[in-house]
C-alpha cells in the first residue's frame, strides 16, 4: 500500500513539473506588445550649417631674410619677444667669395695703374698749358682721362668694400650686414642660430629665413571645404569657429575669401577658404591652433520643431503619427522647413500639443496592446 502511494506521488509530481514546463515554455514563445515612447513638438532654433576644416593664422606674416650672405655673428630676438618696424634683429658677418675677392682686388690694381698714368700726363701737360703751349681744349681732354681713371678707382674700392664688408665706405655705414623687422609685431619663430650660416635672397634662391614675424593682433582662419559644399556658400557669411585648444569659447568670424580653383586632396577636391576673426574675442590666439569652422547657411528662430527622427515617408512624402489614446495612433502628413540634422521645423500638420509616436528603430513591426 506505502509502495503504491509513493509511485502515485512521483507521477503527481512528474505531470507536474511537465505541465509546468510546457506552460513556462508557451508563456516565453509569447511576443511582449510593443509599447512606444512618445515627443512632443517644441519651440527652438534651427541652424543649417556646413563645416571646414583649417587652422588659425595671422593676416601677415613676414618672413625676415639677409641681404648677404655670411654667418650670423648675432641675435636680437628670441621667439614671442614684441618687435618694432626698424628693429635689428640680427647681425651678420661678411665671409666674402674668395674668387670675387681676388677679382675685386685686380680691379683695384688695374684702376690705381690708369690713374697712375692718367696723373702723369695731367700734370705734365698742365705745365704745358699754364704755359700757352697748347690750347684749352686740348688740356681738357687729359682732365677728363683723370677724373674718369679716379672715377673708376673709386668704383673698384667700393666693390671690394662690399665684397668684404657688405656695404661700401661711401654709405658710411654697413647697415646691410644688420637684418632689420620690416614689420611691428611678434617674432613667431627664429630657426637659425648664432654661428649659423645664411645666404642672400636674390632672384636665384629664396635666401635663409632668420626670423618669422606677425602682427598678432589681426588674425584669420584659413582652411579648405568639400566641393559638395563650396556651392553653399558665399563671401560675408557668419562663421562660428570652435578652437581646440580653446574649449570653453567660441569665436565670431565672417567669410571673406573663397578660392576659384580647387586642388586635388586625398582623392577630393578641396577650396581654400579665409575668415577674418572678430577681434572682440578676449582669449589670445596662438599661429597654428586647429580649428573647426561652422558656416551659417540658414537660422531660424523660436519655430517648432521635432526630432528628425520621428519623420516616415510614404511615396516620398512626410507624415507623422500622432497618438489619439493610448498607444494609439494615426497618420498625419506634414509639410517641413529648415533642418540642422537632428531637429526639423513643422511649418504644418501639427500643434504644440501633440503627442507624436518615435518610431521603433529598424523598423520592427508593432504589436499594440
Amino acid at each position: 500500500m506505502a509502495k503504491k502511494i509513493r509511485n502515485f506521488i512521483l507521477i503527481v509530481i512528474l505531470l507536474g513539473g511537465l505541465i509546468w514546463t510546457f506552460y513556462f515554455l508557451f508563456q516565453k514563445s509569447q511576443e511582449q506588445p510593443i509599447v512606444f515612447t512618445t515627443v512632443q513638438p517644441f519651440d527652438t532654433t534651427i541652424v543649417k550649417k556646413t563645416v571646414a576644416t583649417g587652422s588659425v593664422i595671422p593676416r601677415k606674416e613676414v618672413n625676415m631674410k639677409s641681404q648677404v650672405s655670411g654667418i650670423i655673428e648675432k641675435l636680437y630676438i628670441v621667439a614671442g619677444q614684441q618687435v618694432k618696424e626698424g628693429d635689428v634683429i640680427a647681425k651678420i658677418k661678411i665671409i666674402p667669395n674668395m674668387l670675387n675677392l681676388a677679382n675685386a682686388e685686380n680691379r683695384i690694381n688695374s684702376a690705381q695703374l690708369n690713374y697712375d698714368n692718367a696723373k702723369i700726363e695731367y700734370d705734365r701737360n698742365k705745365i704745358l698749358h699754364d704755359q700757352n703751349v697748347i690750347s684749352k681744349s686740348d688740356f681738357q681732354v687729359f682732365e677728363l682721362r683723370l677724373k674718369t681713371t679716379q672715377e673708376e678707382l673709386s668704383a673698384s674700392q667700393n666693390q671690394l668694400q662690399i665684397i668684404k664688408e657688405g656695404a661700401s665706405k661711401t654709405s658710411g655705414s654697413t647697415s646691410n650686414t644688420f637684418v632689420k623687422s620690416t614689420i611691428t609685431g611678434m617674432v613667431l619663430d627664429v630657426p637659425v642660430k648664432e654661428g649659423g650660416q645664411v645666404i642672400e635672397s636674390n632672384t636665384f634662391n629664396e635666401g635663409t629665413t632668420i626670423a618669422s614675424i606677425a602682427n598678432m593682433s589681426e588674425m584669420i582662419f584659413e582652411g579648405k571645404l568639400d566641393e559638395s559644399e563650396v556651392g553653399k556658400v558665399q563671401t560675408g557669411m557668419d562663421i562660428v569657429l570652435t578652437i581646440g585648444a580653446i574649449d570653453k569659447e567660441k569665436f565670431k568670424a565672417k567669410l571673406e575669401y573663397i578660392a576659384p580653383k580647387g586642388v586635388t586632396e586625398n582623392g577630393a577636391i578641396q577650396f581654400l577658404i579665409r575668415a577674418s576673426i572678430d577681434k572682440d574675442n578676449s582669449a589670445f590666439l596662438r599661429a597654428g591652433y586647429s580649428a573647426n569652422a561652422d558656416i551659417i547657411l540658414s537660422k531660424k528662430e523660436k519655430v517648432l520643431a521635432v526630432p528628425e527622427s520621428v519623420l516616415q515617408f510614404e511615396k516620398e512624402i512626410p507624415f507623422i503619427e500622432v497618438e489619439v489614446a493610448p498607444q494609439k495612433y494615426e497618420k498625419r502628413k506634414i509639410k517641413t522647413g529648415l533642418s540642422d540634422g537632428i531637429n526639423i521645423e513643422i511649418t504644418e500638420g501639427i500643434k504644440k500639443t501633440d503627442k507624436i509616436k518615435q518610431p521603433q528603430i529598424g523598423g520592427a513591426p508593432p504589436v499594440e496592446g
